[in-house]
């Protein structure tokens, strides 16, 4: 049967090479082969890839492949790799990308994740780089009317409910779907996120770039968003950090953002014998180091 589900992650030397590593074990032990795995690596770096990697993730089922980065940001700009990984051509007919720090740690579906029309996907942790006022230059720059709706982030424990801001750091879309100008969600997201960008009064854009331009993408692709359950996408670390998994909650999926919580959380073990299971080897290259950068904004937010 042909996987309906491509999932798509960064695969790039020297720290997220092995983290794709654990995701695609855990991928491939939860989902079984339900869905079609590929791995993007920047072109620059993609032939320092370690051998034992691209071994592990062939063993897996898993496509390594590269994508162009150089020219495609002013000035360069490695968190945005996601949109330029998103606007590579993919055949199944959705595709989610996870970051490399994210692990699948119960059985899943593929419905579960992909809904016709929509792009599946988590509010954001938090939002702290800016206030609620901001959107208003945002939406103003991008030509849009500000969305009616209202939600509360992932770790917002009072206040009222927020302008729509999401996590991109787990994403599910319809790889086909074209608005009414033609245009893919993939390319109307990186055509959005440069025209922000390049807006002078739009603050603390970098690193946040992804995560500020992804609802206006998703209105502007003529696309709606599906809320995910947060047990889909179970955001780890900030300050909650050092909490156990939330008891009497079936979790499918942690973002884990630092190798060192998956220690603290008690999954380390999980996801060695995962890879185990998958690829017959308990760690490739060089073990994450114990504090890692995030790989994105959304491990800060």
């Amino acid at each position: 049967m042909t996987p309906k589900l491509s999932v798509y992650f960064i695969v790039e030397p020297p720290e997220y090479q092995v983290l794709a590593c654990y995701l695609a074990a855990s991928l491939r032990e939860q989902f079984g082969q339900t869905v079609q795995l590929i791995g993007y690596c920047p072109a620059a770096k993609f032939s320092t890839i370690a051998p034992d990697v691209i071994t592990a993730l062939g063993k897996m089922g898993c496509d390594v492949r590269p994508f162009e980065t150089t020219g495609r940001w002013d000035p360069a700009y490695p968190h945005g790799n996601k949109i330029l990984a998103t606007l590579e051509p993919r055949e199944t007919e959705f595709s989610c990308f996870m970051d490399s720090d994210v692990l699948c740690i119960r059985k899943n579906d593929v419905a579960n994740l992909i809904c016709p029309g929509h792009v599946s996907l988590t509010p954001a942790a938090s939002m702290n780089w800016a206030k609620q006022d901001v959107w208003k230059i945002i939406y103003g720059a991008a030509g849009m009317e500000i969305p009616e709706e209202r939600l509360m982030l992932m770790k917002q424990k009072r206040g009222k409910p927020r302008i729509p801001y999401f996590s991109s750091g787990l994403f599910c879309f319809p790889q086909h779907h074209r608005n009414a100008e033609g245009k893919t969600f993939p390319q109307v997201w990186y055509d959005l996120a440069r025209t922000l960008d390049a807006h002078p009064d739009i603050p603390h854009k970098r690193p946040y770039l992804d995560q500020i331009s992804l609802p206006l993408a998703i209105r502007k692709a003529g696309l709606a968003w599906n809320l995910l359950p947060d047990e889909q996408h179970f955001i780890l670390g900030g300050r909650a950090r050092g909490e156990p998994l939330p008891e009497g909650r079936q979790i499918y999926t942690v973002h884990y953002r630092q190798w060192p919580i998956l220690k603290e959380v008690g999954l380390r073990w999980k996801a060695r014998k995962m890879l185990l299971n998958q690829a017959g080897t308990k760690s490739v290259a060089v073990e994450p180091a114990e504090e890692t950068q995030p790989q994105a904004a959304e491990a800060m937010e």
